[in-house]
């Protein structure tokens, strides 16, 4: 039993470091409804900007703010040279322009800093938890857990930002009707221009987390595909989706491959949580927490 807990600890911690490497592709979603592609590409880069800096002389502080300015700089212009002229487009021509942007932006992180896989180092050692493990026999590592709490505040204030707030209501209505929103004076492009502002910030936390657990490497990239699963469970339009469904991930995705990896002969932890995905499309394709549209013929 102690063993069944220290699995799923381990994957409820790793859901919520997935919980926000989706909340990313939320809060696109829910600003212009199409799935941004290039959010795996976002982490990749400010990671890899991040480290770069450092190799150049920075502190962890200095580098932290100018990569935070550099993609948030970032965000705003994929807004204005690349989301704002494809206003009122179909909705396949802005998915196929994220789907050339990530391209971009991984050519360009890597013309800029190399190619080379870099390690980074956050300050917190992924080590178990002395007293924890002294206390209870669960060995949880301190590295899982201060990321995952880290994910949990930042997700938490931007689940209030986007819920309580002006912009939050603003954003609601531009996802929901473009043309209404203009029509009552909503401000678009400002809004679209915040919303890949907090991309962009996200994407940066995201990417020290990732990379000081993986390294820096173009395998980041990669990472924002788990996140698919989660948004199809929590719905690609529900904040609090996002975090539910990377728990879910998280913890089955861990159970899986612990309990029945064994008898398939391993490496259940990369596609079972896909697996897991599809047959939840089968039974509520709009998510756990997604609007259930409703067409009338």
């Amino acid at each position: 039993m102690q063993f069944f807990f220290e699995v799923l600890i381990g994957g409820l911690l790793s859901g919520v470091m997935y919980s926000l490497v989706a909340l990313g592709f939320v809060l696109i979603y829910k600003a212009s409804g199409v799935f941004n592609f290039a959010q795996g590409s976002l982490v990749f880069f400010a990671a890899l900007t991040f480290v770069g800096l450092m190799e150049h002389g920075l502190t962890f502080g200095a580098a932290l703010a100018v990569t935070l300015l550099v993609m948030i700089l970032l965000g705003l212009l994929i807004e204005k040279f690349v989301l704002r002229p494809l206003v009122n487009q179909p909705q396949i021509s802005l998915f196929m322009a994220t789907i050339g942007l990530s391209f971009l932006i991984e050519g360009l992180a890597q013309l800029l800093w190399g190619a080379n896989v870099r390690g980074l180092d956050i300050g917190i050692q992924d080590e178990p938890i002395g007293w924890i493990a002294d206390a209870t026999g669960v060995n949880v590592s301190k590295f899982d857990l201060s990321a995952a709490g880290i994910a949990a505040v930042l997700v938490t204030l931007l689940a209030l930002l986007f819920s309580r707030t002006r912009i939050g209501r603003a954003l609601r209505a531009v996802a929901d009707d473009h043309q209404a929103a203009l029509a009552v004076g909503i401000p678009l492009q400002q809004i679209w221009g915040i919303v890949w502002a907090v991309a962009g910030f996200v994407a940066l936390v995201a990417g020290l987390l990732w990379g000081a657990r993986n390294g820096v490497q173009f395998a980041l990239t990669f990472v924002a595909l788990k996140a698919l699963p989660v948004l199809i469970l929590g719905g690609f339009d529900s904040v609090p989706g996002a975090i539910v469904g990377g728990l879910i991930i998280g913890a089955t995705e861990k159970l899986a491959e612990v309990y029945f990896g064994p008898y398939v002969g391993g490496g259940i932890e990369g596609w079972f949580p896909y697996v897991l995905a599809l047959a939840f499309l089968l039974v509520r394709p709009e998510g756990l927490f997604g609007e259930k549209i409703i067409r009338r013929i």
